[in-house]
């Protein structure tokens, strides 16, 4: 099976693509616009992988999404393709704009177009599913259930309020003209690849290099952290057994606060580094003044793909995060390439950037 997968360089995206190689799996097209959160390094292993194609684009290019379609033929677009940084989206939200709605828009209307010229079987065989986020659902008190797939939309950024967008657009266009879509919205991930702005690859490698570890507020915003692995795996089964025009929650089942993560991480580079002049890590913590709108809490009902498709996360916060620290530890030079160019490092240590 051929299959498209936009933002592919990215954190989720290449891990999906990865998995999808290892598994020898079908080809891959990857398309990608190598914007600061997409690194070609990340794929290496794939450089001369026949069953991979990377092509460099952004995916409101029309032309450019048709060509691939009518050349590639693919069964399936997955769309992982987002600016997706909450920090971000309040200091420049155009882009998140540009590429979430309109980017969306755009994907979803070059489809159409094609999938309207599919063949009746080629048409029910076909895939169009859409990665979202749970913060498009806003924030949780203490005592509110987790958040389910009919729990209102309440975006409370300029990231999540596009995410919520581009939702909404891919639920029409399967009420409107039965395009076979699905949509996806997971809990934070974590794992391999992801860009060091985000908490825990922020915490661990400002803790290598002595750095202040700054954790927002009182630290107890409240997190449900999913492996990253866990939730490719995930999505392959929403992408092979779920029902169309259906929205399906992915969550770890791991509830955390903020400040019990990098302690957690703390006490791990303790023990993996035992002669660090840091040691002990956790005296890095810092606590710095609060983002605006920052929501307290996410949680995720996972209940209906577990039911439907037997789904269920497999890692442990624990494991997980043990497991994530050693890779950080084992690619550094990996982190300093991606953050070379791209990315102040100087703001690695002196703001706090987290999900």
């Amino acid at each position: 099976m051929t299959i498209l997968v936009t933002g592919g360089a990215g954190f989720i995206g290449a891990n999906y693509v990865l998995r999808k190689r290892q598994n020898d799996e079908g080809l891959v097209l990857n398309l990608d616009k190598l914007t600061y959160a997409g690194h070609l390094s990340t794929l290496d292993s794939l450089k001369s992988d026949p069953g991979h194609i990377f092509i460099q684009g952004d995916i409101g290019d029309r032309q450019l999404v048709e060509d691939l379609l009518t050349q590639y033929h693919p069964r399936a677009i997955l769309n992982f393709a987002a600016e997706t940084h909450v920090d971000r989206s309040i200091d420049g939200p155009d882009a998140f704009i540009q590429t979430n709605i309109v980017g969306t828009f755009n994907l979803l209307e070059t489809v159409r177009s094609y999938w309207q010229n599919l063949s009746v079987a080629e048409k029910n065989s076909f895939r169009f599913l859409h990665v979202s986020t749970d913060e498009v659902f806003g924030t949780l008190s203490a005592a509110d259930p987790p958040f389910s797939e009919s729990t209102a939309y309440a975006p409370n950024s300029p990231y999540s309020a596009s995410k919520a967008s581009s939702d909404h657009l891919v639920r029409s266009y399967f009420h409107t003209y039965n395009l076979p879509t699905l949509i996806t919205n997971c809990s934070n991930n974590y794992g391999p690849y992801q860009f060091p702005e985000k908490l825990i690859p922020l915490m661990i490698l400002n803790a290598i290099e002595g750095k202040p570890l700054p954790v927002y507020g009182d630290g107890e915003n409240i997190r449900d952290w999913l492996f990253v692995e866990d939730h490719c795996r995930a999505i392959d089964l929403v992408l092979t057994q779920g029902e169309m025009g259906e929205t399906y929650n992915i969550g770890g089942n791991a509830e955390k606060t903020n400040l019990w993560l990098v302690q957690q991480i703390c006490a791990i580079l303790d023990d993996l580094l035992p002669h660090s002049a840091h040691s002990p890590h956790a005296n890095l913590i810092t606590f710095v003044q609060d983002r605006p709108g920052h929501d307290r809490r996410y949680a995720i009902n996972f209940s209906k793909i577990n039911q439907h498709l037997g789904w269920s996360p497999q890692v442990t916060i624990e494991f997980g995060l043990r497991k994530t620290v050693q890779w950080y530890l084992d690619h550094q030079a990996w982190c300093d390439q991606v953050t070379s160019d791209q990315y102040e490092r100087q703001r690695l240590g002196l703001t706090a950037v987290q999900q």
